[in-house]
C-alpha cells in the first residue's frame, strides 16, 4: 500500500512552468533561475510522486500522464494563488491589473470603452489585453492566465464549463451584400434566399453557426474565403460578389461604404457573455471591470 504524498506546492508551481514552456531551460529563463536548480526540484517532485512526470528530450520535455493530470491540477494551483495575489494587492494598493482575454470584435470598440470607464471609477486600475476566441479565452481563464474572457456563443455552441457567468446579451447576425446585389436594400433577409451565393467565412465558430443556420434552411453554403477579420471579409464581398454573415458589434465599429448590411429575418445571432474564476468578482478591480462591461452593454442596447 502506498503512502500519503507530501507534496511541495512550490515544486508543482516549477514544474507548470517547465511544463509550459516547453524545456526545462525554458522554464528555468521563465523562472529567473539555473537550469540545475530547476531540474533539481522537478526530479525531488517526481520522488515525492513515485513516477516520471516529464520525458526529456534533445527538443524539449513531453509530459507522461501523470504529468499532464497533474498539469491540470497545478493550473488550478496557479489561478487561486493569482486570485488571492490579486485581491491582496488590490486591497494593499486600492486597485490593481485585470488581464482580459476577449475577441476581435469585442476588442475593436466594447473592451477598450469598458476599460475607459473602468479606469475613470478607479484611476489607479490597468488593464492587460490578450485576443482570443472565445474557447481559448475560457481555457485562459480557467488557467489563471486571465482574469476575465468576453465570450460568446451561438445557440448550437455551448460553453459548459466550471466558472461564473455573466449573461451581457444578445448580438444579432446581419448579412453583408455587395451594393449591386439584388436583395441589397437593408430589409429582412431569410438565408435561404442566398442558398445560391458565394460566401465569405468567419472564425471556426462563426463557420459553423452559418453552416448550421444554413442546414436548417435547407442548404449548405458555398464558402469560397475565409478571413477571420471583420473588414477583410467585407472587403471579400465588396471585391468578389459574395455575401457574408456578420455579427452587429462587429459592423457597428466599421461598416464599409460599398456593401450593404440586412438583419436576418429570423434575429438569430450570438450571445456575448462575461467568464471569471468563482470568487474573483471579490477582487475590487475585476469587480470594476465587469461593473463597467455590463453598464457598456447596457447603454448600447438601450
Amino acid at each position: 500500500m502506498l503512502g500519503a504524498m507530501q507534496l511541495d506546492p512550490r515544486r508543482i508551481l516549477i514544474f507548470r512552468t517547465v511544463a509550459r514552456e516547453g524545456s526545462v531551460s525554458g522554464g528555468a529563463r521563465a523562472l529567473g533561475w539555473t537550469q540545475p536548480a530547476v531540474s533539481q526540484h522537478i526530479r525531488l517532485l517526481e520522488e515525492e510522486v513515485g513516477q516520471a512526470l516529464l520525458l526529456r528530450s534533445s527538443t524539449g520535455v513531453t509530459l507522461t500522464e501523470a504529468g499532464a493530470r497533474l498539469l491540470r491540477h497545478a493550473d488550478g494551483i496557479a489561478g487561486l494563488l493569482g486570485s488571492a495575489e490579486a485581491e491582496l494587492r488590490s486591497l494593499a494598493e486600492g486597485a490593481g491589473t485585470v488581464t482580459i482575454a476577449a475577441f476581435p470584435s469585442a476588442l475593436a470598440d466594447f473592451v477598450p470603452r469598458a476599460i475607459a470607464a473602468a479606469r475613470l471609477a478607479v484611476p489607479g486600475l490597468t488593464a492587460r489585453v490578450i485576443e482570443l476566441e472565445p474557447p481559448e479565452a475560457i481555457e485562459a481563464v480557467l488557467a489563471g492566465d486571465a482574469d476575465v474572457a468576453v465570450a460568446f456563443e451561438y445557440d448550437e455552441l455551448h460553453d459548459d464549463v466550471q466558472l461564473a457567468r455573466i449573461e451581457l446579451g444578445e448580438d444579432p447576425s446581419c448579412i453583408v451584400l455587395p451594393l449591386d446585389h439584388e436583395l441589397a436594400d437593408g430589409s429582412p433577409i431569410e438565408l435561404s434566399a442566398l442558398a445560391g451565393a458565394d460566401w465569405v467565412g468567419g472564425c471556426e465558430r462563426c463557420r459553423r453557426h452559418l453552416q448550421s443556420l444554413a442546414a436548417d434552411a435547407g442548404f449548405a453554403p458555398t464558402i469560397q474565403f475565409e478571413t477571420d477579420d471583420f473588414v477583410a471579409a467585407q472587403s471579400f464581398v465588396a471585391a468578389t460578389g459574395s455575401v457574408t454573415l456578420l455579427p452587429t458589434m462587429a459592423l457597428r465599429v466599421l461598416t464599409r461604404d460599398d456593401v450593404v448590411v440586412a438583419p436576418l429575418a429570423d434575429g438569430s445571432g450570438r450571445t456575448v457573455s462575461l467568464r471569471h474564476r468563482h470568487g474573483a468578482e471579490r477582487v475590487p478591480a475585476i469587480s470594476t471591470v465587469l461593473g463597467a462591461m455590463q453598464q457598456l452593454w447596457g447603454e448600447r442596447t438601450r
